[in-house]
């Protein structure tokens, strides 16, 4: 077996690799010091916050592995529907195996993409709730998060000149 014909069945296991959601373990929030706080007891409630907010987010695991299950079935069903489509579309050139496999592959690599979107909604959701709990529990400890940064563009209302209204007798 060639070199090129193995990495292209390394393909669908690459593509599915991608899809694998991590639980958060870290927030992704800017946390300081409060007002009067010593380091010691800024760095003491972050590790509680970070205990907590993954108490919080205890179902990651879950979800994570649901994202996972949900990956292959829609990879799956992408090669499945693209094999479908390639043979009914190979048998019309006379080449019905060709098609079909041309259109499995196109078919995996499309149904990985849609899981990819899946999987990444699924952990920016996990790594909100996560952030959550921990600014929640970072103020009610006294400590400081510093709020999102805005657009780094400064988008000005563009202003369009009203249309010419035209009345004409009898209005």
């Amino acid at each position: 077996m060639t070199s090129f014909k193995r990495s292209l069945l390394m393909l669908p296991v690459l593509a599915l690799g991608a899809c694998a959601v991590a639980p958060p373990s870290h927030p992704t929030i800017v946390s300081l010091p409060g007002p009067g706080k010593s380091f010691p007891q800024f760095q003491s409630d972050d590790a509680l916050c970070q205990s907590y907010a993954s108490s919080k987010t205890s179902d990651a695991q879950a979800a994570s592995a649901a994202s996972q299950n949900n990956a292959v079935g829609t990879a799956t069903a992408g090669a499945l529907i693209g094999a479908a489509a390639g043979a009914a579309l190979g048998s019309l050139s006379g080449n019905v195996g060709a098609g079909a496999g041309i259109g499995a592959g196109i078919g995996l690599l499309g149904g990985a993409s849609v899981a990819g979107d899946n999987a990444q909604g699924t952990a920016n959701s996990l790594q909100g709730r996560f952030d959550t709990a921990y600014a929640q529990c970072m103020v009610g400890n006294g400590e400081t998060i510093e709020p999102p940064s805005g657009p780094a563009y400064d988008a000005a209302p563009v202003a369009y000149p009203y249309p010419a209204v035209i009345v004409g007798p009898g209005y």
